[in-house]
């Protein structure tokens, strides 16, 4: 086995399905309902489902892309192909900063919910160490093997939305749906349609890992499609499960633990706050296990030197680009400076998306890989309607978080440039006769 040697195809359809599940769901679920209910009423549930529609049509450009496609890298491969490797290499630039930000923020809320559970976890001790524990077990996790990776994914969710369906049964079942729905104005939907959007990111996760993936061409397709249809109807119930059982008690940011006290008692928030915690450590062994993907499929494609390509002769996995991931992730949530960065993940993945339509337009200009002949007239709604979805939420990035992003694509630059020199000074020369 040598580093230029690829890891196996072990992701099938439904392991692809679960990558997406838990790149959407995370911590947000835990918030959501009492910032939607405050928004929108009973009319919270309706808003979700017809939000998941124009997220469709824009789920439906990135899983046409991916059935080109068979190497990882998702949504920077797709730009990179169409548009060149040096917007392709400032997509991955943009994707790992948000993502190892986002990584590093969340392992700080993981601890917390489980300080709320253990108090010895909030010392001031014991609160960073737990934090790099986290980090260096799930990169070791990830590097001992993607199987074991993603079985440690399944028990996670299990353990996560066991406790969630339990209390959408119970409260559905004990109040049932909740009736006199009026409908909002368009000023207070377009006031939580934001929320709606990012709790529906993550939609395409698996596409990044198309390279270990059985029969891209046809699994990530389906598996996009089957995750948000499960998470749009999940998120729905668990949102009239709140609105039944306790709409007005309780914390905003705690308000499925305050439900579950009013349902089941102490031990109901006890078991809330568990599935938070699973929850949160569930999406970020997704990362763990997505992101160095990019690293991986860069490398490969000689935009990042060869040292991200390795792949470890025992478990068959890019064991070098988990590495730098879990160090980089681990650097961040130490130094704290997640908070400063915080506001490039409010526009990295609108800026991705409107990459990847035009990057869509290209490729349909070009019949590259027969796309042209490969889609229908429906076509003419559903990218239109992609492309106004992408253009509003672009509309309602701020300011500060346009300038934060300027400023990336200038580090970008320069990064660029380096690992390019890097790259060429390390390719074999060839002779001149």
């Amino acid at each position: 086995m040598t580093r230029n040697a690829a890891p196996p195809r072990v992701v099938g359809v439904l392991s692809a399905s679960l990558l997406n599940l838990n790149g959407m769901i995370g911590a947000g679920i835990f918030a959501l309902p009492a910032l939607l209910y405050l928004g929108l009423g009973n009319y919270a549930p309706f808003a979700i489902i017809l939000f998941a529609i124009p997220t469709a049509c824009l789920a439906a450009v990135i899983a046409k892309l991916s059935t080109l496609f068979e190497r990882s890298g998702g949504g920077q491969l797709y730009v990179e192909t169409a548009l060149g490797k040096y917007t392709g290499f400032q997509v991955g630039w943009f994707v790992i900063c948000a993502s190892s930000t986002g990584r590093a923020a969340n392992f700080h809320v993981l601890v917390s919910y489980l300080a709320a559970l253990f108090p010895f976890f909030g010392g001031s001790i014991a609160r960073p160490v737990t934090i790099i524990a986290l980090i260096s077990f799930m990169t070791f996790l990830s590097v001992i093997g993607t199987k074991r990776s993603l079985g440690g994914v399944w028990i996670g969710t299990i353990a996560k939305l066991a406790p969630l369906v339990l209390l959408c049964v119970l409260g559905i079942g004990m109040n049932g749906i909740p009736t006199g729905t009026e409908l909002p104005s368009f000023s207070e939907l377009e006031s939580v349609a934001l929320l709606i959007a990012y709790a529906f990111s993550g939609f395409a996760t698996a596409a990044t890992t198309a390279g270990e993936t059985k029969d891209p061409h046809t699994s990530i397709y389906r598996s996009i499609f089957m995750a948000l249809a499960g998470v749009a109807i999940f998120y729905a119930m668990v949102q009239w499960a709140y609105i039944v059982i306790a709409p007005d008690i309780g914390p905003e940011d705690t308000p499925l633990a305050a439900a579950a006290q009013k349902l089941l008692g102490d031990w109901g928030a006890v078991m809330i706050s568990a599935a938070a915690v699973f929850s949160i450590a569930t999406n970020q062994l997704t990362g763990f296990i997505v992101y160095p993907r990019i690293l991986l499929g860069m490398s490969e494609r000689k935009l990042l030197p060869g040292f991200f390509a390795h792949v470890s002769p025992r478990f068959l996995t890019p064991d070098y680009a988990i590495l730098s991931f879990g160090l980089f992730v681990m650097l961040i949530a130490i130094s704290g400076s997640f908070a400063t960065l915080a506001t490039l993940l409010v526009a990295v993945e609108q800026i991705i998306f409107a990459l990847v339509l035009i990057s869509f337009g290209v490729f349909w200009k070009n019949n590259f890989r027969g796309l042209r002949d490969a889609i229908g007239p429906r076509w003419l709604v559903v990218f239109p309607v992609a492309a106004a979805m992408v253009v509003w939420m672009s509309i309602q990035v701020p300011a500060t978080a346009v300038l934060s992003t300027a400023g990336m694509i200038a580090i970008g630059t320069i990064f660029y440039f380096v690992s390019r020199n890097s790259v060429a000074r390390k390719l074999p020369k060839v002779q001149q006769s």
